[in-house]
């Protein structure tokens, strides 16, 4: 049996010589952002490397998910390298697609590279390993455009609106045993590699304000304004924040995606989008009722109607604590124990949480991206240190 240090310091050799090539392809793929479910160019570029890698593949998958096996020497467990094909929506980011909003400001591009970059590493010394590695390049992770997610999920083409849960719907984890994959951090306190901690989960809801339209200088008594009663539902929200406990990081954040028609017309159609987070599934479902009851308030006070549509996001995240000192250990051995930290409880979501539910799973995070999260100056600006360093990690993991 090969030793399985010699088996790391082979899956860094051959990293390492494809580390210009994969950084490269970290960059292309930002320079090709798209929306969930609409990936169509980037899981094309998945297939090309699967392709080139002599990897049989499963494509199409909740639209344009894809999942390449490698099989092991001898029998053994499944075990998931996810990256996540879409990108998110940031008008204002001046590398955003012109025509969709959308850009690569929280780092899929480079999940990609290195789920691809493990994925070369584990596919040389799979002889000499037990069992399968599942390369998934993953769709849908951004939970965004929900009026449109609903249409199709209306339309029969999806039941979530997230894509690791409708992957679970569709069968494609049923025989993955645990599931790995790295987000980058622009956060200096994460150190260069960093693992564990918690996750909230969340709830979303699109909402709609139906009033009655007239004329808003000649007769605005005749109609029933919807924009002033979303106006009032969102004051309503804000005045619940002090009612939500420290512990439960609840977070509650909405937009206005219509306020109206025209400006000289009584608003009668006006459409809001939010989620409710929190660390529990219990102080989710307790949230979503107090924002339910300031929704309704809000028509109630001008005679509207309100059509609220909940729908199901992702479960708060968890970490299986020996993936945590696997991943720790082999992060370690990459970057050095001084620059790997301990992630705390952190309040955004992602569906990763939702496997973390069913099977052990690990959801680190690596530094190289520079800028705000979501924001309009993010922007990977160490690609070795956002897919070279985590493609290790991965492998050794594996």
């Amino acid at each position: 049996m090969t030793d399985v240090a010699e088996l790391k310091a082979r899956a860094a050799q051959i990293i390492d010589a494809h580390a210009g090539e994969l950084e490269a392809l970290g960059r292309r793929l930002f320079a090709m952002p798209e929306l969930g479910f609409k990936e169509q160019r980037t899981a094309a570029v998945v297939r090309e490397w699967f392709d080139r890698m002599g990897l049989p593949h499963r494509d199409g998958l909740a639209i344009t998910g894809s999942r390449a096996d490698i099989a092991g020497g001898a029998p053994g467990p499944t075990v998931a390298i996810l990256g996540e094909l879409d990108s998110l929506l940031c008008w204002d980011h001046p590398d955003r697609d012109p025509a969709t909003g959308a850009v690569h400001a929280c780092g899929h591009n480079a999940q990609i590279a290195m789920m691809l970059g493990a994925g070369l590493a584990l596919r040389e010394l799979a002889p000499a390993l037990a069992g399968r590695v599942a390369l998934m390049a993953v769709p849908a992770e951004e939970y965004v455009e929900l009026e449109e997610r609903v249409a199709l999920r209306t339309a029969g083409k999806i039941e979530f609106l997230g894509g690791k849960a409708e992957l679970t719907k569709l069968g494609v984890f049923d025989d993955v045993d645990m599931a790995m994959m790295v987000h980058t951090t622009s956060v200096p306190e994460d150190g260069l590699l960093s693992v564990g901690g918690t996750g909230n989960g969340m709830v979303a809801k699109f909402v709609r304000y139906v009033g009655r339209a007239s004329h808003a200088g000649g007769a605005p008594h005749r109609g029933v304004n919807a924009l002033y009663a979303a106006q009032i539902a969102l004051a309503g929200i804000n005045a619940l924040r002090e009612t939500f406990r420290d512990e439960d990081h609840v977070r509650v954040h909405p937009i206005m995606t219509k306020g109206g028609d025209i400006v000289n017309a009584i608003p009668a159609d006006v459409r809001l989008e939010l989620f409710c987070r929190a660390a529990t599934i219990e102080a989710i479902v307790a949230t979503h009722e107090k924002v339910d009851r300031a929704l309704k308030a809000g028509a109630l006070a001008l005679g509207a109607e309100v059509e609220i549509t909940t729908l199901a996001g992702y479960l708060p995240l968890g970490h299986d604590p020996n993936l945590v000192a696997l991943f720790r250990s082999n992060a370690e051995a990459i970057v050095g124990k001084e620059q790997v930290t301990t992630r705390g409880h952190g309040g955004g979501s992602t569906d990763m949480g939702d496997l973390s539910h069913f099977m052990p799973a690990v959801h680190p995070y690596t530094r190289g991206a520079a800028g705000a999260g979501h924001g309009a100056d993010y922007r990977i600006a160490d690609y070795g240190q956002a897919v070279v360093n985590p493609a290790k990690a991965l492998a050794f993991t594996a």
